[in-house]
């Protein structure tokens, strides 16, 4: 069968290839006309009867390192974990995909193998949201249950490659719900959300080394299963 191509497959391929993980981002923020460009096509995300059911707080400007600076001092705190389980391991293939971009992450910034005290530095960098200039916080109702969730996550993808679309880089961030009760009492999220991710934005820098390694996927022999007798 002879593959097909259109215009507009390849943009949404290329932008599938394009997109990666910003970890260290340039300080000016983005115009308002940019971040509400990006919004309005993440808001048009698919989800389940056409529900809807993220609400997302963007912070900018002195809002930005307001979160910044208070989530720094809160860090030591016991603050009751992530609404949604973490898992709580890896193994076999995921293991390896996961040692994988670790792997690549610290040889970017020249980590040796059992720094565990410069892996730990570099971990929380997540928690200053690798300096950039803009936060998304994205949480869902209680009550829609899992399937929100799910719906949510599909909203974090279309943000991520609305953002790659429009110059600017990502980095989507489960390690910010780690603090979630804090997160509902920063923002006044109701107490009857659920905190799903974050995400740290803004212009990248190129010139830094986090940002020059590249993660791999799988074959598609290795996640998809085809039934067709």
């Amino acid at each position: 069968m002879t593959a097909i191509e259109t215009d507009q497959y390849t943009a949404l391929r290329r932008l599938l290839d394009e997109r990666w993980t910003c970890r260290q981002f340039r300080p000016e923020p983005v115009p308002r006309e940019t971040l509400e460009q990006l919004l309005l096509a993440a808001q048009r995300t698919p989800s389940w009867c056409n529900t809807q059911p993220w609400r997302v707080e963007v912070t900018d400007g002195a809002g930005t390192e307001r979160f910044r600076t208070a989530l720094g001092e809160h860090l030591t705190a016991p603050d009751g974990g992530p609404d949604f389980p973490f898992p709580p391991g890896y193994a076999g293939v995921y293991q390896q995909r996961r040692r994988e971009c670790g792997s690549q992450l610290y040889a970017s910034v020249g980590i040796e193998r059992g720094d565990r005290a410069a892996a730990f530095r570099q971990t929380m960098r997540n928690f200053d949201f690798f300096d950039a200039p803009h936060v998304a916080i994205v949480s869902t109702p209680a009550e829609l249950g899992v399937y929100a969730a799910v719906d949510c996550g599909l909203y974090l993808n279309s943000f991520l490659l609305a953002a790659q679309s429009l110059g600017l880089g990502a980095a989507p961030q489960a390690a910010l719900a780690t603090y979630a009760p804090f997160v509902r009492r920063h923002f006044g999220i109701p107490d009857d959300h659920r905190v799903v991710a974050g995400i740290s934005f803004g212009y990248p820098d190129p010139e830094h080394p986090v940002n020059n390694f590249r993660t791999t996927r799988a074959d598609l022999t290795d996640t998809v299963h085809f039934h067709s007798a």
